[in-house]
């Protein structure tokens, strides 16, 4: 800004800032040039769009002095030279428009002070400070009889501006196809639900066949939500659209077993990409990236899964991976070891041989008989038998843990002992069976 009087000049100049990582030590130089005799400079900071300015640090030429207008715990600015302020350890907090404000006496009335302004915007940029993989709508059990969908979704926060995210399989970029997430109220509209109540396949498992979904893009070719009603045609780089006849019914694979009814799985799946990014009030965005696509479990066992993040403030991608990976030999721990009539008896699982991805769901079945409370089933990680009675020595218990990927069961036997401190009254009718 340059201002004329009738006796001299001021002009103001800033110059432009390169976006500063947090943590940085940033230098804002106000220049100016004048023949007038300096009184005051003023630096502030704008917020509210403008609308409010806050002094942060002000230069007084008439006493030579300088003092910061914030807080004690924020007082952090430093003069450099009367109009250069330093700024140590930037934080997001401190990203915005900055104004330096420069007063001059006019010589005509010696008392009169003229003003100039410059002003500059200060970006202060922030890495993700965290990254993390989980499986959607997990825990799960595993399909024997239709295929369906699984999504990994990646989150990474702390990030300013919002980082780009991808993911890889195996080491390799996955080519993928963008949609678009339902937004809440059509969710909720959808009645079936986003979870994946409604398959990927068309229709139900009849005696013989399953069709293959054909494909989750609408009628137009344009991207489509998942779990559609009924999926119409598939779009794919160098093929036609493919749409099934009403009369005649197109199978591409088929299989006969009434008995292990399986699926033929596709070995080049398609990979559907969403990511949402959610303001926080601290300047950051966390952003969540979903991937999805029609399980295979022969060939998505041992597969490794990675999100990768890239951002202007990282020389080089965060990076965080999974091994997807269905429960193997579950390992099972009671307590007490030695149980007696009238004890409360602790199943629990304590481990498996593998590494497993994702979480697994754990139901407890007795073997040969319903459960104490008339239930088929308990769901949980640990089965607990209150007060146990005579009769269930010997009983045997089965654990079946499972996740997209496969199951698995592991049994134990419950051996009761006789109660020496328990004369009668061995049985106790009232005897109640849960799991958490």
């Amino acid at each position: 800004m340059i201002i004329r009087c009738r006796s001299g000049y001021l002009t103001v100049t800033i110059e432009p800032l390169p976006p500063v990582v947090v943590g940085e030590t940033v230098t804002l130089k106000c220049n100016f040039k004048t023949d007038g005799r300096l009184r005051e400079i003023v630096w502030y900071r704008v917020t509210d769009g403008g609308t409010i300015k806050q002094k942060i640090f002000t230069y007084d030429a008439m006493f030579n002095t300088n003092y910061s207008h914030m807080e004690d715990y924020r007082r952090r600015e430093d003069l450099v030279y009367q109009s250069t302020v330093r700024l140590p350890e930037v934080r997001i907090s401190d990203n915005g428009p900055y104004e330096c404000h420069v007063g001059i006496y006019d010589r005509a009335t010696r008392e009169k002070v003229v003003l100039a302004s410059g002003n500059v915007f200060l970006t202060v940029m922030s890495p993700p400070n965290n990254i993390s993989v989980l499986a959607e709508n997990t825990p799960a059990p595993f399909s024997r009889y239709q295929a369906q969908n699984f999504t990994l979704v990646c989150t990474a926060k702390g990030g300013k501006p919002a980082p780009s995210v991808y993911f890889k399989r195996d080491g390799e970029l996955i080519e993928v196809i963008s949609y678009t997430e339902p937004s809440t109220s059509e969710r909720a509209a959808g009645s079936a639900g986003w979870r994946g109540a409604r398959p990927l396949i068309s229709r139900d498992l009849d005696e013989t066949k399953l069709q293959r979904s054909l494909s989750l893009l609408d009628p137009e070719g344009r991207s489509a939500r998942l779990y559609t009603e009924s999926p119409q045609r598939v779009h794919t780089q160098g093929q036609q659209a493919y749409e099934p006849s009403p009369a005649t019914e197109v199978i591409p694979e088929t299989v006969v077993s009434r008995e292990f009814p399986r699926w033929v799985h596709s070995t080049d799946p398609l990979y559907y990409f969403s990511h949402t990014q959610i303001p926080q009030s601290d300047g950051s965005v966390v952003v969540q990236a979903r991937l999805t696509w029609t399980l295979n479990p022969q060939l998505d066992n041992d597969a490794l899964f990675s999100c990768e993040v890239k951002h202007p403030a990282l020389s080089m991608p965060m990076q965080t991976e999974v091994t997807l990976a269905a429960p193997k030999g579950p390992k099972l721990f009671m307590t007490p070891t030695r149980a007696k009539v009238g004890d409360t008896v602790r199943i629990s699982v304590q481990g498996f041989q593998n590494e497993v991805f994702p979480e697994p769901l754990f139901t407890w079945t007795r073997v040969g008989g319903r459960l104490l409370d008339g239930s088929a089933e308990r769901e949980g990680r640990e089965l607990i038998l209150e007060r146990v009675p005579a009769e269930l020595n010997g009983s045997m218990y089965r654990c079946t843990a499972q996740n997209p990927l496969g199951s698995t069961d592991t049994h134990t036997r419950l051996i009761v002992f006789e109660n020496p401190s328990m004369m009668k009254n061995t049985q106790n009718p009232n005897s109640k069976y849960f799991s958490s």
